[in-house]
């Protein structure tokens, strides 16, 4: 008989207030597990980085990768925060001080067609006892958001059955290390009873006692940390004859004097590189209020009309959650301003469709103004009032303007506006009928920095 006990992260998106207690826990269980004599394996799901945390922004990733160093992970995959939340160069050199395998085998260079060179399909690891474990990764294929940066994602129905027909000859255990949600891990596991061990992400759901579905044992973790993953695997002659999963709460693991220190030094380190980052002299504040003089929103709706190269564009004032004070701004006051991982789009409709996308956001725009929203890249606290630049709509004749015209229902308009709008559901317009096109690879914040350095350079 063997023991193995996989030991899993996901979805930590750099909230790294639990970092000290899952570090403690990772590399303690596994000396613990070790010295009784069990094969021990440290994976991570991807989404470890998230932009949202400013040490993380400032070095680009580099400090969530040097914080995965010191567990030493047999390996871990990508995550659409590390995937679409870097700029293709970036993604090309997070892991280059990485100590650990990146596996990868649903993402190829859109220029080449050949997988990235610090990724690996699969990886098999033989224990002391002669067990062959296969580890397979992929991530959640998004073409929208890979594409424009310069890659080539597939689903896994496009590649999981030539990687598993390649890998599982070639292993006794079958790991799946899945970035791809719970709806894809269900399917996954009903069609692949090949794989063994199916380790779930992305989604952020939980399976506190783990799930089995057939014989094959599914594990997750939710998310920000708040739970660390553990399956125990019973083998016999490299058959596995019993498996368990659970997910420990950190909040129950101990915590030690120079935590909290620990934690609010990776936050003033990201503070402090953020705050030299200097790029603009700006005469006035700048408010996140609408109704003031010198407005955020303004401003920020000139900095997307100028870079999508448009005449109209839309947000949400609840994109900003800090003013912008007179003076120097730098990269730090963007980002406590603007912490959301978005990019641009630029939206071309008809007449027609414009101005039933201006009845969609008029019909939702007092809903929305307190309405509280997470996720698709939103860091704030409610999506907030809708303004508009270059163009309007009159509620009581039901008259979409633009810039002053009436909008003519057979010609074509384009304006800009962040991906975030495409993706909640309250203006289907603009996914259903509009054409889209993204601009990468910069964040929303970027873009207001680069226009606020154009426009007010440093004297």
């Amino acid at each position: 008989m063997e023991e193995i006990v996989i030991l899993h992260t996901n979805d930590l998106h750099s909230h790294l207030e639990n970092w000290p207690k899952i570090r403690r826990y990772l590399t303690s269980q596994k000396e613990k597990y070790s010295h009784a004599g069990k094969t021990v394996l440290t994976l991570d799901l991807g989404d470890f980085v998230d932009r949202w945390h400013p040490l993380t922004e400032a070095t680009n990733g580099q400090a969530n990768i040097a914080l995965m160093n010191t567990i030493h992970y047999d390996a871990a995959t990508i995550g659409n925060n590390e995937g679409v939340g870097n700029s293709k160069e970036q993604l090309n050199h997070l892991y280059d001080h990485r100590n650990f395998d990146v596996l990868l085998a649903n993402l190829l260079d859109k220029n080449t067609g050949q997988m990235p060179e610090w990724a690996e399909p699969y990886k098999i690891i033989e224990t002391k006892e002669q067990t062959k474990i296969g580890l397979i990764a992929l991530t959640a294929p998004f073409p929208l958001t890979y594409e424009p940066n310069g890659w080539t994602i597939q689903s896994a129905k496009e590649v999981l059955p030539t990687l598993v027909a390649q890998v599982r000859p070639a292993c006794d255990i079958l790991v799946l290390m899945s970035h791809l949600g719970i709806d894809e891990d269900i399917r996954i596991a009903n069609e692949f009873p090949e794989i063994d061990v199916l380790l779930g992400s992305h989604t952020h759901h939980l399976f506190r006692s783990g799930e089995k579905i057939n014989k094959t044992q599914l594990s997750a973790a939710g998310k920000f940390g708040y739970y660390i993953g553990e399956v125990h695997l019973t083998v016999d002659k490299n058959h596995i004859v019993q498996s368990t999963a659970r997910a420990l709460p950190t909040a129950d693991l101990p915590e030690e004097v120079g935590d909290q220190s620990e934690i609010a030094d990776y936050l003033a380190l990201g503070h402090q590189l953020l705050q030299a980052e200097q790029l603009a002299e700006i005469p006035y504040d700048l408010s996140a209020a609408l109704n003031t003089e010198h407005s955020l929103m303004t401003v920020a709706l000139k900095a997307l009309k100028e870079k999508g190269e448009t005449e109209a564009a839309v947000l949400n004032n609840g994109l900003f959650l800090t003013d912008i004070p007179k003076g120097i701004v730098n990269q730090n006051q963007l980002h406590e301003s603007l912490p959301h991982p978005m990019h641009l789009i630029r939206v071309t409709l008809s007449g027609a469709d414009f101005t039933r996308m201006l009845q969609e956001m008029e019909k939702n725009r007092h809903y929305l103004r307190k309405f509280p929203i997470t996720g698709m890249g939103f860091r704030g606290k409610v999506f907030g009032e809708l303004y508009y630049d270059g163009f309007s709509y009159d509620k009581q004749t039901q008259q979409a303007f633009w810039h002053d015209q009436p909008v003519d229902p057979n010609k074509q308009y384009t304006f800009t506006t962040v991906d975030h709008f495409m993706f909640i559901p309250f203006f289907p317009t603009i996914e259903l009928a509009g054409t889209i096109e993204f601009i990468f690879s910069e964040f929303m914040r970027t873009i207001l920095g680069d226009y606020l350095h154009a426009h007010y350079p440093i004297q």
